[in-house]
């Protein structure tokens, strides 16, 4: 009997062919620990720095530019493309001195050799594009101030203003004052929206929009870490784009993405218990890192209002009495927040000053309203809270502790856009808001309450008026001395306070959740996301 051998050349190829697709899922497997994957629920509109307006813009940009400075975590401004800089005595003149070290991105709209290097020349016409009308960029404002923007030469920036700002510099750590290359740009055959080129940790390499985003590490970056390696340590990022958060959020406990950033109603209870702590079924798979958050969530008064109420500071200062604010943080938001027991300034921002502002006082709160009652000769007071859908069990919580008090509070619910541009014209006397910094100077709380800032042409949307209080605040301009101006800041808090056109409800938390194999992602009080020093540990495979 013949037995018939198999053909060896076919079960070679077979044995090659199973052995190449073990070891290129063993390769893709073994690679992992190098891409960091995010998902971003609020979509990206654009990829231009000069139209990074919103956190899922500015967390993409922040990957691909620099800018001539930089905010460490700790809210310090450090050299980014410029290596230095001088302020003249009166406030004036900026002088900026650029690396000579730093490239752009390749592409080959540089010429034959795709690269060169980025001078003040650059700088000056990326800053300067900000004020072009044709650009229509949202962050123009912050050059408002500028009078002129000069290239002296290859390695020297300056910029004049028009009138002493000591925030300036924090204005230039936005990701709108990104250097980016004229000929790129204005490149009629490049969407430099979709096409972005910068200079860096990582590289645009494709956007597939509304599905997925993909950034390549810049093997010519400048940066090192302390240790001297070289930056990024990641060889990519992966952006995905699920509307649904909670679809995020399964996502990242599954393991297939790296990183959640803030709490959803929709896994706030399964991820923390009510104490603010790590639900123990994820202490073991789940890193949680919190800190302050530079938003201040608030309840405003419009003083120009009709309604009596409103307008008499004793019922305003009731209502800031009238209420537990650590109960409303533990019960209402799973402990992530800090009570705004003081004033507009966040805790975290230099300018804070801690509890001189309301703490909860229930006679203190009952007293104000009889005395107001009395003299008034009225039996009921009334206000109505308007509001967004988001924060209806805040308001309710207000609604039940402000009866207590006497105060009978109406909640209306409106949508967002709707209540924002009831807000802005002044067609609701009571309503919630929240101020998140955009550049890390207390200035941007206080000029919420100056007289010269009345909305609709400015953010005083209480239209409250005190000349004390703008007497330092422009006296505050002038001070070049940071402690001393700080000092001013902590004045112009007490005063606004005093007077109550605010009732500030709580300080907000950053908080975000990574697998336990990722470091060095930080925090900081900004919620910038920077992954240029992340690093993610291997998952143990066995090599073939």
């Amino acid at each position: 009997m013949k037995i018939a051998m198999p053909n060896i050349k076919y079960v070679f190829v077979v044995f090659i062919a199973v052995l190449a697709t073990s070891c290129s899922q063993k390769n893709k497997q073994n690679a992992d620990h190098l891409v960091f994957r995010y998902n971003e629920s609020a979509n990206i509109s654009s990829l231009d720095p000069a139209f990074a307006k919103n956190q899922a813009n500015i967390w993409a940009c922040n990957q691909i530019f620099n800018g001539l400075v930089q905010l460490t975590d700790s809210l310090t401004i450090a050299p980014d493309l410029a290596k230095n800089w001088h302020i003249s005595s009166n406030g004036l003149t900026y002088a900026f001195t650029l690396r000579n070290d730093v490239y752009f991105h390749k592409h080959i709209g540089f010429g034959p050799d795709s690269t060169r290097k980025v001078t003040a020349y650059d700088a000056a016409y990326s800053l300067n594009r900000l004020q072009d009308d044709k650009v229509a960029s949202p962050g123009g404002w912050i050059l408002q101030n500028v009078a002129n923007i000069t290239a002296k030469n290859d390695s020297i920036l300056e910029i004049n203003l028009q009138k002493p700002f000591p925030a300036f510099l924090g204005l230039l750590t936005m990701k709108y004052a990104s250097i980016v290359p004229q000929e790129i740009v204005e490149n009629p055959n490049i969407n430099f929206r979709s096409n972005p080129i910068g200079t860096g940790p990582f590289q645009f390499k494709i956007w597939e929009e509304n599905v997925k985003l993909v950034l390549r590490k810049n093997n010519a970056y400048y940066e090192t870490n302390a240790q001297g390696e070289q930056l990024p340590h990641l060889e990519a990022i992966a952006i995905t784009f699920l509307p649904d958060k909670q679809a995020g959020f399964l996502q990242f406990i599954q393991g297939k993405l790296d990183f959640v950033s803030g709490l959803d109603p929709s896994y706030k209870d399964d991820i923390l218990t009510q104490t603010g702590a790590l639900q123990p079924k994820y202490e073991d798979k789940v890193t949680m890192l919190t800190g302050p958050y530079l938003n201040t969530e608030y309840l405003g008064f419009n003083l120009e209002s009709t309604e009596n109420a409103i307008a008499d500071i004793r019922i305003r200062q009731a209502l800031n009495y009238g209420f537990d604010r650590k109960k409303m943080i533990t019960y209402l938001r799973n402990g992530m927040g800090t009570p705004a027991n003081s004033g507009i300034i966040p805790e975290g921002l230099p300018g804070y000053l801690p509890n001189m502002g309301y703490n909860y006082d229930l006679e203190k709160a009952k007293s104000l309203v009889a005395d107001y009652k009395k003299e008034k000769g009225e039996q009921a007071v009334k206000v109505s809270l308007s509001t967004n859908a988001s924060y209806v069990d805040i308001a309710e919580y207000l609604q039940r502790e402000w009866q207590k008090i006497g105060i009978t509070c109406e909640v209306d619910v409106t949508p967002p856009s709707t209540l924002r541009q009831a807000i802005a014209t002044g067609k609701v006397s009571f309503f919630r808001a929240s101020w998140i910094a955009d550049y890390p100077d207390a200035e941007n709380y206080l000029s919420l309450f100056s007289s010269t800032n009345f909305a609709p042409n400015g953010p005083n949307y209480t239209h409250y008026k005190n000349k004390r209080f703008d007497a330092l605040y422009q006296a505050s301009f002038l001070e070049q001395d940071a402690e001393k101006r700080y000092k001013l800041y902590q004045q112009m808090d007490e005063i606004m306070m005093q007077d109550a056109p605010v009732i500030p409800l709580f300080y907000d938390k950053v908080v975000r959740f990574t697998g336990k194999n990722v470091e060095g992602l930080g925090m900081n009080p900004l919620n910038l996301l920077t992954l240029k020093h992340v690093k993610k540990i291997p998952n143990n495979y066995d090599n073939l």
